[in-house]
């Protein structure tokens, strides 16, 4: 018997099953080449996570400043400073003479300047009102008026010198105020353009009255008029303590007036002719000590800030309120309220001022300062300065703090804070905006109006995200996963290699044209056919199962006659005319169920549009999710179709056909083998139709009516993290905070699909180890 060779001895390959050289070559460069490539996709992924966190990270950092340069201008007495735009040449008015400070020269020197004061003027009481350099004078005559301090830049005569910067004093009126001959202590000046208001405290023989009056000029078709007075008015009466302070409106309709006992007045003016006390407040009522240390407007002149003696802050704003009037008649006005509740200041400070640009502010006081935001109500920077602060102010583009100490010395700061309004409260937390009756969340960056402060919530962004994701899918995943199911199982062959590369057709048309259609075709078709689309989703599902449980009852050698996988043949007709039926009941139904009273003429009209808003209270939009579901949902149902139908064909037919054998039938064959060992593959096929969903833009811009609301209606649109990248970014200056609050959108999106994929990969490995097969 001829020798065997043993069970572990190799044998030769013949020479024909081995690969070349220059195959394994090229198959370890390919695999080599694959590696990189995946290793290259993460760096990129890595790479673009890195550069989006740069961008958003200054968002999170706070204020800096640095004394930068001081100036002994030897003045110890009382006066008032104001800035230049460009922080270089700042000035005093102690009463007598204006005094500039050249910041930029070599040698410390000031320079005088006369003012050309009307005879008779003898300061008592100065102050300064800050956005357009204006001195206020009150005299001891009883007295009040002003002059304006302009500056100007000149070219430089060298490249390398800088602009010189001239001043020049522009006089304005004085007019008598309150009792003749008596000095006023305390003045304010509020200029609103045609109505401006004068305001004092006066010392009336030891007693302090409080006088203000209007400055008005009437507009015509020939142009503006000359000032006139429009009134007088004393609000001695209606104060209920000593007044000690008075702060009038840039706006110039509102006057308010603080006591000893740190109660606070506001007067409002109408017409320029009008004045009464709207509001008595009272600021710090929990706590013991109520007196007021210090109280101003910010940016806006909605808002003020008001400061008690220990140190507590409060932020007191107007809004409209409901209120009862004398005759009992409920109405809305706007009224101040308090909205937020700043961090306690280490000492009372007795000085403020507030930015030109922003809600940012000053609160100084001994050696301390604290620069402040009210929006985010955040600190931005505070500090214990090496000396006892004087009188403290901003310059108009709030990157330089000026301060005057107690020994003469103007101290000029550097401070840089590009983003005060930033930070985690203000980008996921409700905030109270000025104007608004509560806290709330809002995205709205920009505006038509100086002083508006940019609301920078991304919560009705990540709602609006999910929202049109979850309409989009309750449209596309049911219809794909019941084709892919049928395709993959009951339907015919031939037919079967039409359908699927149809479908996979689909996925490659443009987003934008499916927006463009979204939003010009469909939307204005199904506005006023809402009934027949719910007659339409609720009849073809029961038409269907009715349908199929009729055909199971039929004889099996009749069923015997239909070819397998062509069942769906004799559904075309019978579903056609259901729809259709469907479809025509749509207006019969609208008249019976959604039927509403015309306000105006008592009439019954039947109108789902106007039914809507009057049953739900929520908007009827043109724009709405359902033109969104709808579009947006055939985009994503191509995705979910091809990988999903691709895994269940992919299940072994030895199992499908074994099952046959033991008697199941096609669906419970589907139920039992197929979708369970293909689970895997169609979770997956749902989360990258997720993926597509959450990252679609173009028509959630054009179909969705792009407002960022929170709202889970269906007949209302909303806005999406992607879409507002796409819509504004290319408005929104480099580097500024709306651009960066941008990239901080791009990264919540970046991290929430990140997050999402991460569990969903988590899930199908459980998935397919749980129905893997041995």
């Amino acid at each position: 018997m001829p020798d065997q060779p043993s069970p572990t001895s190799s044998r030769p390959v013949p020479e024909r099953f081995l690969a070349s050289k220059s195959t394994l070559l090229l198959d370890r460069f390919m695999t080599r080449a694959i590696q990189i490539g995946g290793l290259g996709i993460i760096v990129a992924v890595f790479g673009i996570f890195f550069f989006i966190l740069m961008e958003i990270l200054p968002l999170f950092g706070g204020a800096e400043a640095h004394e930068e340069k001081s100036f002994p201008l030897g003045i110890t007495g009382k006066g008032v400073i104001g800035v230049d735009e460009w922080a270089r040449k700042p000035f005093f008015f102690d009463g007598n003479s204006l005094r500039f400070a050249d910041l930029e020269a070599k040698d410390a020197r000031l320079e005088e300047m006369p003012v050309p004061l009307p005879e008779g003027v003898i300061s008592n009481a100065i102050k300064l009102e800050a956005r357009h350099n204006r001195v206020v004078i009150g005299t001891t005559d009883g007295r009040i008026g002003s002059f304006r301090v302009g500056y100007k830049s000149q070219l430089a005569v060298k490249a390398d010198d800088l602009p010189a910067i001239t001043a020049e004093v522009t006089m304005e009126e004085f007019y008598p105020l309150g009792v003749p001959g008596k000095p006023l202590t305390t003045v304010s000046y509020g200029d609103g353009g045609a109505a401006k208001v004068l305001a004092a405290v006066q010392d009336v023989d030891g007693t302090p009255q409080v006088h203000a009056m209007t400055i008005v000029s009437r507009r015509g078709l020939m142009g503006s008029s000359a000032p006139t007075v429009g009134g007088n008015f004393d609000l001695t009466p209606f104060l209920k303590g000593k007044p000690d302070r008075i702060m009038a409106s840039n706006v110039g309709d509102s006057v308010m007036v603080t006591d000893t006992e740190g109660r606070l007045y506001y007067f409002h003016i109408t017409n320029g002719t009008n004045l009464q006390l709207r509001q008595e407040l009272q600021p710090f009522s929990e706590f013991e000590d109520k007196r007021i240390a210090s109280i101003g407007f910010v940016f806006g002149d909605v808002s003020v800030v008001v400061t008690s003696m220990e140190g507590h802050q409060e932020v007191w704003s107007l809004y409209n309120q409901e209120i009862t009037n004398p005759e009992g008649i409920k109405q809305t006005q706007r009224l101040y309220g308090q909205i937020k509740t700043l961090p306690k200041l280490e000492n009372a400070t007795t000085f403020f001022a507030n930015s030109l640009r922003n809600k940012v502010f000053m609160s100084a006081g001994g050696d301390y300062v604290s620069m402040r935001h009210t929006t985010s109500e955040s600190v931005r920077w505070e500090k214990k300065l090496p000396f006892q602060i004087k009188d403290a102010i901003l310059d108009s583009k709030c990157e330089h703090l000026f301060f005057l100490d107690t020994e003469g010395t103007l101290h000029r700061y550097l401070y840089h804070d590009p983003h005060p309004e930033s930070g985690i409260r203000a980008f996921f937390g409700k905030i109270w905006y000025e104007g608004a009756s509560q806290p709330e969340y809002t995205w709205q960056s920009t505006s038509g109006t100086d002083d508006f402060e940019p609301k920078l919530s991304l919560i009705p962004l990540i709602v609006g995200s999910l929202k049109g994701t979850f309409y989009a899918l309750i449209f596309a995943v049911p219809i794909a996963l019941l084709a892919a199911i049928y395709s993959a199982n009951f339907l015919p062959q031939r037919i079967k290699t039409i359908v699927k590369p149809a479908m996979e057709i689909m996925a490659s048309l443009p987003s934008v044209v499916l927006g463009f259609l979204a939003g010009l075709w469909l939307a204005p078709l199904i506005e006023d056919k809402i009934p027949s689309i719910l007659l339409t989703i609720i009849s073809l599902p029961i038409g269907v199962m009715i349908l199929g449980l009729v055909y199971t009852k039929l004889p099996v050698g009749v069923r015997a006659k239909v070819p397998v996988g062509s069942e769906y043949l004799l559904l075309l007709i019978p579903m056609a005319l259901l729809a259709w039926i469907a479809w025509s009941l749509g207006p019969w139904l609208e008249s019976w169920a959604f039927v509403v009273t015309d306000p105006g003429t008592g009439r019954s009209i039947a109108d789902f549009r106007l039914w809507w808003p009057n049953v739900t209270g929520t908007p009827y939009d043109q724009r709405n999710c359902v033109s969104v579901g709808f579009m947006m949902g055939f985009a994503v149902i191509p995705i979910i179709f091809t990988i999903t139908e691709d895994a269940l064909s992919n299940v072994p037919p030895q199992l499908k056909a074994a099952s046959l054998a033991l008697g199941a039938t096609r669906w419970q064959m589907v139920r039992t083998i197929v979708l369970p060992i293909a689970s895997a593959g169609i979770f997956s096929a749902l989360m990258i139709g997720f993926g597509r969903a959450v990252g679609e833009t173009m028509i959630v811009v054009m179909a969705a009516g792009n407002t960022p609301i929170i709202d889970m209606s269906i007949f209302t649109g909303m806005r999406t993290l992607s879409a507002n990248i796409a819509v504004e970014l290319p408005e929104a200056p480099v580097h500024s905070t709306h651009y960066r609050v941008l990239f901080l959108g791009a990264m919540v999106l970046f991290m929430l699909t990140f997050a999402l994929n991460t569990v969903a990969e988590i899930m199908r490995h459980r998935l397919r180890e749980k129905f893997k097969l041995v």
